[in-house]
């Protein structure tokens, strides 16, 4: 397999990725009008999603090692692209929720393969890799609002993004095609160990592995509840206009963008364990800050924070995670994935049910409350990985004085 064609699509997807899971929360405004949605529908929208991406990873992570990786994220992207323009086209939200089940599925299935690939063609430079892959990803969150307001200034309607973002999928999926097509020409034969289909039940017993499924139930919490909810949040309980609403939220995203660059430099001062809880420790002040704040400035500040901590905590937990067992990594991506997404289905449902019988400006309360347990189980995970590194490292004894004589 040609690493360097490999890389760069699963940085492309990734990036892409990023732009189709993020704009749903800034067209949702639109959106809801066109198709008269309500507030439960809202959340009963990105709950769907949340629920496709359980189904997609765990069906990924047993059987994805099955196949060949770049022919599958092949099929999978040319299967978005055609799911996307569907979605441009609906008339009535029920299709909406059809489709949204889909695209979590869809979706898990890709972030899979890329964790899983990237983390076995740069083991050397695993975390920076896998951070640099998740740059990605942020990179789309924070283009996807300045790609809809430029799209907005021709047509202000919400079907557009998703007509030429399929366009791009596209054209990464026949690329993709080709270049899986080259490398099965170069590539050894796989190894009878990655033929064969996986079990939770290995990992999911592990305490360390625990720990990590529900630190990214948190994980997802925060980062997709408040890319879901924030625009409409900002407009709808703090008076926002929706030009200012989407400003404030790209500094969440530009908050990832700099953690994902930048973490891996801060390994040079800090264990893993322990930078896990200081990026932690940021997205729980930022949190709080955008519940407690009013004014633009701040929220900006909060926004940012909590990109700051969120960014560099998920590749850190899961490349340390493949550290530990990387014969498992479609596994670990899968559990990773499955706890993101009820994550993001307790959020964005919750916030959505719970708007219904209160304010949203009380409903947003639910991030805050997903940035507390996120703390909490990254510092548990945190003391898990001390310890293991405690275990395996070997035991120095000073040389005692005399003994040779």
């Amino acid at each position: 397999m040609n690493t360097r064609a490999a890389t760069s699509i699963i940085f492309v997807g990734f990036f892409l990725l990023g732009m189709v899971f993020i704009l749903w929360g800034i067209v949702l405004p639109d959106m809801s009008k066109t198709l008269q949605m309500n507030d439960v529908v809202s959340g009963a929208f990105f709950t769907l999603i949340s629920m496709g991406s359980i189904l997609g990873a765990f069906i990924g992570g047993k059987y994805i090692q099955k196949f060949d990786f770049l022919s599958l994220f092949s099929g999978l992207s040319a299967a978005m692209a055609l799911l996307l323009c569907g979605l441009a086209s609906v008339q009535h939200w029920l299709w909406l929720l059809a489709g949204a089940f889909i695209m979590g599925m869809l979706s898990s299935c890709l972030f899979t393969i890329g964790h899983t690939l990237i983390a076995r063609l740069h083991v050397n430079r695993r975390s920076t890799m896998m951070g640099l892959m998740d740059f990605m990803f942020s990179l789309g969150t924070l283009a996807a609002p300045f790609y809809i307001s430029a799209l907005y200034l021709m047509e202000n309607d919400w079907r557009w993004p998703l007509r030429f973002l399929a366009v791009a999928v596209a054209v990464l999926a026949v690329y993709t095609f080709y270049a899986a097509k080259q490398g099965k020409k170069l590539a050894p034969p796989k190894s009878p160990q990655h033929n064969k289909s996986l079990s939770y039940g290995d990992v999911i017993k592990q305490p360390v592995f625990l720990f990590l499924s529900l630190a990214a139930l948190g994980y997802g919490a925060v980062e997709f509840g408040n890319g879901n909810w924030f625009v409409s949040y900002a407009q709808e309980g703090r008076g926002f206009s929706g030009e200012d609403a989407r400003m404030v939220f790209a500094f969440f995203t530009a908050g990832m963008v700099v953690s994902r660059l930048g973490f891996s430099i801060l390994l040079r001062w800090f264990t893993t364990h322990r930078l896990m809880v200081v990026l932690a420790t940021i997205m729980a002040v930022g949190a709080f800050t955008i519940k407690l704040a009013s004014e633009p400035q701040l929220m900006s500040v909060g926004n940012f924070l909590v990109g700051l901590g969120l960014g560099g905590l998920f590749p850190l937990m899961l490349s340390s995670a493949m550290d530990i067992d990387s014969d498992k990594g479609p596994l670990l991506s899968g559990i990773c994935v499955i706890g993101s997404s009820i994550g993001v289905q307790t959020a964005s449902f919750g916030t959505g049910l719970w708007a219904s019988f209160a304010p949203l400006t009380v409903a947003f309360w639910m991030i805050p409350i997903g940035a507390v347990w996120l703390w909490i189980m990254a510092f548990g995970y945190s003391r898990q990985l001390k310890r293991r590194k405690l275990v395996t490292e070997p035991t120095i004894t000073k040389p005692v004085l005399g003994a040779d004589a």
